[in-house]
């Protein structure tokens, strides 16, 4: 199911004295399959494009295909466009509303009008993708669980509608280290199972260089470059010019490079410069 932006501008309040444009002139093609990274600074305009994706925003100007059908054309079912792209918002445990953890997921099945046996599947797979035990959580309180524990109920909750599309904004904000851990390598494992393209909102550039398969960059509304993670970071002029960062293996890879190590430049993960610097290790010590 590709989505394609042609020519994409929103403006928000437009025509009054608050008229700002978040998005300007976007063209781009999301793949099936895709694993993709939306990075750029605070302001960019990052969340009011995936926002378009699935229909909550309508573009001021350009059209979105989902799976060659426009989405806000008028005789375009925009509800059943939604049920394929699941969007999770930042802090998506503040929308947690019901008793237990099972009806809490089960909510959106049910407004689709499913058997019960098909919304008691959906709710077990839809907790085992997000690594919560069925037998010890589904009848819990979600406002009893931790932080990461309830982030992961409300991402289970999008899941249980079964999108081919998830889209995530900022999934892992506020979390601790072990509650960020739990939800990337979540994502991680969902993505390698097969059939679903992520699309995933982070500041982190070392969890995109460990996750994604391309980045869209983007600064004050635009798509500055799009790429592989390899093609991208080691643009580090462009990459500094528009005030973001690269990984901290790509920053220590430039280091060595100054002191005189002869490494590529284009290493941005902890596991290639740990291969790069074993192969020159062999290459200077002696037999």
């Amino acid at each position: 199911m590709p989505i394609r932006l042609n020519n994409v501008t929103h403006t928000y309040s437009e025509g009054s004295a608050f008229q700002a444009t978040a998005i300007r002139g976007v063209n781009l093609t999301i793949e099936d399959g895709e694993f993709i990274a939306v990075i750029g600074h605070t302001g960019s305009g990052k969340s009011t494009l995936v926002q378009h994706l699935n229909g909550l925003l309508k573009p001021t100007d350009g059209q979105i295909l989902i799976d060659g059908e426009d989405l806000n054309g008028e005789k375009t079912d925009r509800r059943r466009i939604r049920q394929k792209v699941g969007l999770v918002f930042q802090y998506p445990e503040y929308q947690l509303f019901e008793e237990t953890v099972a009806k809490d997921i089960a909510f959106g099945p049910k407004n689709l009008g499913l058997s019960d046996e098909e919304i008691d599947q959906r709710v077990r797979r839809a907790m085992a993708h997000v690594h919560l035990d069925y037998d010890k959580y589904a009848e819990r309180s979600p406002f009893e669980l931790s932080g990461g524990q309830m982030r992961r109920v409300a991402i289970a909750g999008v899941l249980a509608m079964e999108p081919k599309v998830l889209i995530l904004d900022e999934p892992t904000a506020g979390l601790d280290p072990k509650g960020r851990d739990r939800i990337l390598s979540m994502v991680r494992d969902l993505h390698a199972q097969g059939g679903v393209t992520v699309i995933m909102v982070s500041h982190s550039m070392d969890d995109v260089a460990r996750l994604a398969t391309r980045l869209i960059v983007m600064s004050k509304g635009e798509v500055v470059a799009t790429g592989t993670p390899r093609e991208i970071f080691r643009q580090v002029e462009m990459m500094e010019k528009i005030h973001l960062g690269v990984p901290e293996a790509a920053k220590l890879c430039a280091v060595l490079r100054e002191k005189g190590i002869d490494l590529p430049d284009d290493l941005y993960t902890p596991d290639q410069l740990r291969e790069a610097l074993l192969a020159k290790w062999k290459e200077v010590s002696p037999c």
